[in-house]
C-alpha cells in the first residue's frame, strides 16, 4: 500500500521514525518526500499508520494522509529512506523552535558538541529560516554550504540517532562559527560570545545575529543610554531573561502566559511588570514583553552574563526591515557585533503574544509560527498584499490560507522590495498559480504597486478590498463563522466614502459587508499630521462643543479652526483614544504607533463607571464628541477613560446585536488594533454576553492589520468562485 502523508513533515524527524516503525514491524517498502507531503510505500496495510501515528515524534504532526493500492517490487529486500522528489507543492515543515533539552545538555556538557551555539537536532532548531525551497533537505537549506564531517555523516546515516537525517547536523568541525568584532569591522580577541557578554555587562551596546535575523541588546542597568543612542524615547523594549525563575522576578505572569513563554515557539509574551522591572523597559504601561532563550547562543550568552536580562529588540536601521545582512547591520554603529557565517535564508522578527483568557492576541505572527496555514474550504488560488502598515501577505491554494512572516510598516522602500520577496517565496513553496490579486482600498498604499505589477506578471485579476471589510473577514477565517456581525475598531482605514474609518460595526460575510453604525466623524486637521500632533484631534471635538482648546497659541488657533471645514473626518476609536489621552494628560506627545492607546489602556484597567457619560446615534452615527464637555477637573482620571470607552462600546454592542438580530445570527466579533487592549475586549465580552449574543475573539490569526491579508485572500476566493 502506498501512504502520502500530508502534515507537518518534513525537518521534524518524520522519515527517521517512519524508518524505525518499519524495522519494529519488519515490513519492506522505502519513504521518500514529496514537495510538501511524505510518501510511504510498503508491504502492510493500515496497521503501519497505526503504529506510526502512536510513534511520532515531538513537532510532527499528520493532518491526514490518502491511500492507494501499489504493488511493491519483488526487488525491495528492505525498508529504507530514497532520494526526494519536487513533485508536491504546499508547504510541510515545522517553523523554527527552541533548542530542545538534549541538544541544551549536549552543548552544556563535555562532548565533541561542548560550547557550540548551532547544535540542534531533529527536534529542535532552525527550519524555515534557513530554508530555500521544497522539499526539505539539505542542499536547498543555508547547510549546503557546509559539507558533513565523518563524525556528523555518521549520526546522519544511524537510526538510532536521533540526528538520523537531521538536515542541518553539524559541528564545529564542518559547521558555522561565530565571530565578534567591533564597529569598524576588526575582530575583537577571545571566546566570542563570552567576550559579548562581558561586554555587555560593561555597559556596551552590542548587535547579536541569530535565527532569521539580528537583535540590538543592552543590559537593564543601560536601557537609558541605549534609548539615548537609538533615538526611541518612549517605545518599550523587548526583554529576554535568563529563565522561568528570573521571568517571575520581573512579572506576574498567569498560568496561560507562562506557558506560552515557554512554549517550543518562544514568542515575546506581554506580561504584568513587577516594580524590580526598570520603568524605562516599558513607560507608561503596565506590562512588559519578555521572553527566554531559544537559540544556542542566546543559552551561552546567559552562562556568561552576569545580568539576568537584556534588552533584545530588532535590529534595524528606522523604517527598514530588521538586518540580516553583515556589512549593512554595520551601518547601525554599535559598540560590537556578534556575527556568525550562516546564511538567514528568510528574515523572521520574533512573534509577539497577548494572552485574553484562552485566547492568543498575535500582535506580530512571525518566527515560531511561521510558515502555517489555515483550512478555508474554498478553492482556488489568490494571493493579498494586506495594507500599509504590520505588513504581511497571504497566499491561498488548495483550500488553505497561508501567511508570510510579519513584514513591518509599508512606507519604507526596503519593506516593500521584502514584502516582494516573501510573497515570491511563498507562491513558490505553495505553487500557487494566483487568478486574483487583493490590495488594500487605500489608494497611496504602496505595497499596492507590487500588488499591480504582480497581477499584470500572472495575467490574474486584481481586486481591491475594503480596510476594515478584510479585518472583519480575518476574524470570520480565524474563528470559523462564515458570517457575523463585527466591531472593527482600530487608527485608520480608508472608507468608502473617502473618510478614514476605524469604530465601525459592520454585518458582513465573504461576499459584502453593511456598514450598521460607525462612530461620530472628527475633523482629521491637515491629514496624517493629525495623527503624529494629537493636540489636533482635541482641538477639533472642542470646537464641534464649543468649548477653548488651551493647549494651541493664537496662530494655531486660526490655522486649524480654518481647517474644521474642510478636513476629512475620521470615525477611528484609535483617534478617540488619542484624543482622550491627550485631554486627560496620559500622553501629549505621540512618538510611536498606537503610543496614547496603549497608555490609555492602564487607566482602562484600573477605573470603574460613573454616570453621566451615556451616549447615543442619530442616523446610524455614535455620537462621541459631546462626551468630551463632560469631564470635569474633580473626576478621576481613571473612571472618566473607562466611562467614555465602555458607553462607546456599549452602544456599538447594542448597534451589532440589533442588526445580528435581524439577520438571524448570534455571533458578534470584535476586530482590529484596539482590540488589543484587554479592557476593551472585556467591555465587549460583558455588554455582549448580557444581550444574549455570543463573542467572537482572535486567537489564530493577529486582531491588528498583520491579519489584513488574511482576510483580503478569502474575500478575493470568495470572488473568483
Amino acid at each position: 500500500m502506498r501512504f502520502t502523508v500530508r502534515g507537518t513533515v518534513q525537518g521534524v524527524g518524520f522519515r527517521p521514525t517512519v524508518y524505525r516503525v518499519a524495522k519494529s514491524l519488519g515490513a519492506r517498502g522505502t519513504v521518500r518526500n514529496d514537495g510538501a507531503s511524505v510518501v510511504i510505500d510498503t508491504d502492510m496495510d493500515e496497521r503501519f499508520m497505526d503504529a506510526l501515528k502512536a510513534s511520532l515524534p515531538p513537532l510532527a504532526y499528520v493532518e491526514c494522509y490518502e491511500t492507494e493500492d501499489v504493488p511493491l517490487p519483488d526487488s525491495v529486500k528492505d525498508f529504507t529512506i530514497i532520494p526526494s522528489s519536487s513533485n508536491g507543492f504546499g508547504i510541510g515543515i515545522p517553523a523554527d523552535t527552541s533548542i530542545c533539552p538534549s541538544c541544551l545538555k549536549e552543548m552544556r556538557g563535555d562532548g565533541r558538541r561542548s560550547g557550540y551555539p548551532f547544535t540542534t537536532c531533529t527536534e529542535c532548531g532552525a527550519r524555515f529560516t534557513l530554508m530555500d525551497s521544497n522539499p526539505y533537505d539539505r542542499p536547498r537549506t543555508s547547510m549546503s554550504e557546509y559539507p558533513m564531517c565523518r563524525e556528523c555523516g555518521r549520526e546522519y546515516s544511524d537510526p538510532t540517532d536521533r540526528r538520523f537525517h537531521h538536515q542541518t547536523v553539524c559541528c564545529p568541525v564542518c559547521g558555522p562559527s561565530y565571530r565578534l568584532v567591533d564597529k569598524d569591522g576588526r575582530t575583537i580577541p577571545g571566546d566570542p560570545i563570552p567576550t559579548f557578554a562581558r561586554m555587555l555587562d560593561e555597559g556596551r551596546i552590542g548587535v547579536a545575529k541569530s535565527w532569521g535575523g539580528m537583535h540590538i541588546c543592552a543590559t537593564l542597568e543601560h536601557i537609558e543610554e541605549l534609548r539615548e543612542w537609538y533615538g526611541r524615547e518612549q517605545k518599550p523594549f523587548a526583554i529576554m531573561v535568563r529563565d522561568p525563575d528570573t521571568v517571575i522576578k520581573y512579572s506576574d505572569p498567569t498560568d496561560v502566559e507562562m506557558e506560552r513563554i515557554q512554549s517550543p515557539q518562544r514568542p515575546i509574551v506581554l506580561v504584568k511588570k513587577k516594580d524590580t522591572m526598570p520603568e524605562s523597559a516599558s513607560p507608561g504601561l503596565d506590562t512588559v514583553g519578555l521572553f527566554l532563550p531559544y537559540t544556542g547562543m542566546q543559552y551561552i550568552l546567559f552562562d556568561h552574563l552576569k545580568s539576568d536580562a537584556t534588552v533584545m529588540t530588532s535590529a534595524n536601521i528606522p523604517g527598514e526591515p530588521m538586518v540580516i545582512d553583515d556589512d549593512s547591520v554595520m551601518e547601525l554603529d554599535a559598540d560590537m557585533y556578534l556575527l556568525h557565517n550562516q546564511r538567514i535564508a528568510n528574515r523572521a522578527d520574533d512573534s509577539v503574544v497577548k494572552m485574553y483568557g484562552s485566547n492568543t492576541y498575535f500582535i506580530r505572527r512571525s518566527r515560531g509560527y511561521t510558515p502555517s496555514h489555515i483550512d478555508i474550504g474554498l478553492s482556488g488560488d489568490a494571493v493579498a498584499v494586506g495594507p500599509q502598515e504590520n505588513l504581511t501577505s497571504s497566499v491561498a491554494s488548495g483550500g488553505r490560507i497561508y501567511t508570510s512572516q510579519h513584514i513591518g510598516n509599508g512606507e519604507s522602500i526596503g519593506v516593500t522590495d521584502y514584502l516582494a520577496e516573501a510573497t515570491d517565496s511563498l507562491i513558490s513553496m505553495t505553487g500557487c498559480t494566483p487568478g486574483i490579486v487583493a490590495m488594500d482600498l487605500h489608494p497611496g498604499y504602496s505595497n499596492r504597486r507590487y500588488a499591480i505589477s504582480l497581477a499584470e506578471r500572472l495575467g490574474a485579476e486584481k481586486m481591491e478590498v475594503q480596510h476594515h471589510w478584510a479585518h472583519c473577514a480575518s476574524l470570520m477565517v480565524d474563528s470559523g463563522y462564515g458570517e457575523m456581525v463585527c466591531l472593527a475598531l482600530d487608527g485608520t482605514g480608508h472608507g468608502d466614502d473617502g473618510n478614514a474609518w476605524g469604530g465601525e460595526v459592520m454585518s458582513a460575510d465573504l461576499s459584502g459587508y453593511d456598514r450598521v453604525a460607525h462612530l461620530q466623524y472628527i475633523p482629521l486637521l491637515g491629514g496624517d499630521r493629525a495623527l503624529k500632533d494629537i493636540r489636533r484631534l482635541t482641538f477639533a471635538i472642542d470646537t464641534m462643543n464649543g468649548s477653548e482648546t488651551p493647549y494651541v497659541n493664537d496662530t494655531e488657533r486660526n490655522v486649524f479652526a480654518k481647517m474644521m471645514s474642510n478636513s476629512i473626518g475620521t470615525s477611528s476609536m484609535g483617534r478617540l483614544l488619542d484624543a482622550l489621552a491627550y485631554k486627560l494628560g496620559v500622553c501629549r506627545v505621540r512618538t510611536y504607533d498606537g503610543e496614547p492607546a496603549m497608555k490609555m489602556e492602564p487607566l482602562l484597567s484600573r477605573g470603574k463607571v460613573i454616570e453621566g457619560f451615556d451616549t447615543s446615534t442619530v442616523n446610524g452615527e455614535i455620537l462621541t464628541a459631546d462626551l468630551f464637555q463632560r469631564i470635569d477637573d474633580g473626576m478621576r482620571k481613571e473612571d472618566v477613560a473607562v466611562s467614555i470607552v465602555d458607553s462607546v462600546i456599549s452602544e456599538m454592542v447594542a448597534s451589532a446585536c440589533d442588526a445580528a438580530q435581524r439577520k438571524g445570527i448570534s455571533q458578534i466579533g470584535i476586530t482590529g488594533g484596539v482590540s488589543y487592549s484587554i479592557p476593551i475586549s472585556e467591555m465587549f465580552r460583558r455588554h455582549v454576553t448580557s444581550l444574549g449574543m455570543t463573542p467572537v475573539f482572535h486567537d489564530r490569526v493577529p486582531n491588528g492589520d498583520g491579519g489584513i491579508s488574511v482576510g483580503q485572500a478569502a474575500i478575493a476566493l470568495e470572488r473568483i468562485k
